[in-house]
């Protein structure tokens, strides 16, 4: 067996079946860590030992005939803003203190376990998960199994990486402002945000960004993202968002894939610059979906203007709670500095700046509710500009640009469910994602027009990662 080549489910089914030992799932995926983390620096914690104690106990379990799960032996990372039994959680910084490890697993965790997934350990993000890069002072950067020059995006880079090298085929990530979408896109990974309160972030501690991040996990493509998923979505009684665990299997519902009637494609959303190879990567896979039999209309009407304002009022306000204790000590200083620059100017807003921010977030759905009256998707580019080396801005038509990650942080403030798939790679070799959006808990119509698309482009190179070792 092989991640680079096997499903999640297949990985799964031949750990039930006796094919392969869990163990020799874990062995696999240890030794790959092994090989390729010195150059990509996707883990920043590994625990071989309770990984391959866990994987045994499994097995025994199995050859007993019990009930091992549908996630039964699959190597699992867990991004570094997630707890995880016996492992420390250090949310990649080194400014706050009390860094343990923890006592338990979050719920997203602790789902997946009880389906059988074996934690093998911790992904790098940036501090906090505050940017689309993936780098902090405590571990250092993250690279691209496709170019280790370039960054895997942020701020589940650690995740992404670790996938799309096949050091796992499962991992966990969050997405409070494309932190899901962006490294899928710049991985080649199919990646998917559910929608607000459909993977539960409840337990001891409140969520980190409540209003716009949702938890989610990251695999190769959408059908190991719909398995993985169908295994923790559903209510807790401890998060105050959580929503019902749906009617249907959405690993089931991706088995039938199919693209919507009615599409709307919004090269720009009326405010963005797009890099010419990426968009017209997007403008031929949009043309694939005209193939598969939607009616396609291109609007750029979409936003009356970019709502980063709105989202960085949002985010920064999280991360100034996060960082309230140490501002004014000498620990501020040990605080990512683009990071202290953000909270400076952005993080010591009102309490009504903060509600204008939620205003902002009703009027812009109120705009996604007249595009869903006549479509049932809405597709995009997933990143504006080319892939950035790591340390610099990605860049639109050969210039450096700041926000070449503009297509994301609208639909966390809409709560909207969305994925991204990917249609291609850029002359220089590098991946490129088309997103797709779906109305409010529309996460089926997203999952199965991914599951279509990804079929019919075929697009299912890895990147080769012998340059590594």
């Amino acid at each position: 067996m092989d991640f680079l080549t096997d499903s999640v489910t297949g990985l799964a089914e031949a750990v039930r079946s006796g094919q392969v030992s869990a163990r020799d799932l874990v062995t696999h995926s240890l030794e790959r860590i092994d090989a390729l983390n010195p150059r990509l620096n996707a883990f920043v914690a590994v625990d071989a030992e309770g990984a391959l104690a866990e994987a045994a106990a499994l097995d025994e379990r199995q050859a007993r005939g019990e009930e091992v799960g549908a996630l039964a032996g699959v190597p699992l990372a867990v991004k570094d803003l997630e707890d995880a039994a016996g492992l420390p959680t250090t949310h990649g910084s080194i400014a706050v203190p009390g860094v343990e490890r923890a006592a338990d697993d979050s719920e997203l965790v602790a789902r997946l376990r009880q389906a059988g997934a074996i934690v093998v350990g911790k992904t790098n993000t940036p501090e906090f998960g505050w940017a689309a890069q993936t780098f902090n002072a405590r571990f250092g950067t993250t690279r691209n199994p496709w170019d280790p020059t370039r960054t895997p995006g942020g701020s589940s880079g650690g995740s992404a990486a670790a996938v799309a090298a096949g050091m796992v085929p499962l991992a966990t990530g969050s997405d409070g402002g494309g932190s899901l979408r962006i490294p899928s896109a710049l991985c080649g990974l199919s990646g998917f945000k559910p929608s607000l309160g459909r993977v539960p972030s409840g337990g001891p501690n409140p969520p980190d960004w409540p209003l716009i991040s949702t938890k989610g996990t990251m695999a190769w493509r959408v059908g190991d993202l719909a398995a993985s998923l169908d295994t923790v979505i559903g209510p807790e009684a401890t998060d105050l968002r959580s929503l019902p665990t749906p009617e249907a299997s959405w690993r089931h519902a991706v088995d039938d894939p199919g693209v919507p009637l009615h599409i709307v494609w919004s090269p720009t959303l009326g405010y963005a610059q797009v890099d010419a190879e990426v968009l017209d990567l997007c403008r031929a896979a949009v043309d694939k979906l005209d193939y598969l039999g939607a009616h396609v209309v291109e609007r750029d009407d979409i936003c009356e203007g970019d709502p980063v304002y709105p989202w960085i009022t949002l985010a920064s306000s999280y991360l100034a709670r996060t960082f309230a204790g140490i501002r004014g000590t000498p620990a501020w200083e040990h605080v990512t500095p683009e990071l202290r620059a953000q909270l400076e100017l952005f993080g010591g807003g009102s309490a009504v700046d903060f509600v204008e921010a939620e205003d902002a977030c009703h009027l812009l759905n109120l705009r996604l509710v007249e595009v869903f009256h006549h479509a049932r998707l809405l597709v995009t580019p997933t990143v504006a500009g080319q892939t950035p080396v790591c340390g610099s801005q990605g860049t639109i038509n050969g210039t450096e640009a700041v926000n070449w990650v503009s297509f994301t942080y609208p639909f966390n403030l809409t709560r909207s469910p969305c994925g991204t798939v990917c249609v291609g790679r850029t002359t220089g070799g590098l991946p490129v994602g088309l997103q797709l959006v779906g109305p409010q808990h529309g996460d089926l119509v997203v999952l199965r027009a991914m599951a279509a698309l990804e079929a019919a482009l075929g697009f299912d190179e890895r990147p080769d990662v012998r340059a590594l070792l």
